[in-house]
C-alpha cells in the first residue's frame, strides 16, 4: 500500500478479531485470550466484539466466550458453494475441450 492510502484502524482491528475467532467456533475465545494474542487491551476487544456482535458477525456463546456468528459461517459457505460451482463449470468445459480434440 502507498502511504497516501487511508485505511480505518477500527475496522483493521475488528478484521483481526474475525480472524483469530476463525477455527473457534464450537468452543469460543475469551475477550482476554483475544486481548493478548492480538496485543490488544481488553476494552479494546471488548469494543470490537460488541461492534462484530452488533453487525452480525460474532456471537457470545453462554460459556461468555465468542465465536463466529452463524450469518458469518453462512458467508463462509456460500463462498464454498459458488467456488465448487466454478470448478465444476471448469472441469465440465476441461472434458468437453478434451472430448472434441480426440475426433
Amino acid at each position: 500500500m502507498s502511504d497516501n492510502t487511508r485505511t480505518s484502524e477500527g475496522l483493521a482491528r475488528g478484521l483481526r478479531v474475525i480472524k483469530a475467532l476463525r477455527g473457534k467456533t464450537l468452543n469460543g475465545v475469551s475477550n482476554g485470550e483475544l486481548a493478548k494474542a492480538l496485543g490488544e487491551s481488553p476494552a479494546t476487544i471488548n469494543r470490537c466484539l460488541n461492534t462484530l456482535v452488533a453487525e452480525g458477525f460474532a456471537m457470545k456463546l453462554e460459556t461468555g466466550r465468542y465465536a463466529l456468528s452463524v450469518a458469518m459461517l453462512q458467508i463462509a459457505q456460500a463462498h464454498a458453494d459458488e467456488m465448487g460451482r466454478t470448478m465444476n463449470r471448469v472441469n465440465e468445459l476441461t472434458q468437453r475441450v478434451a472430448a472434441g480434440s480426440r475426433q
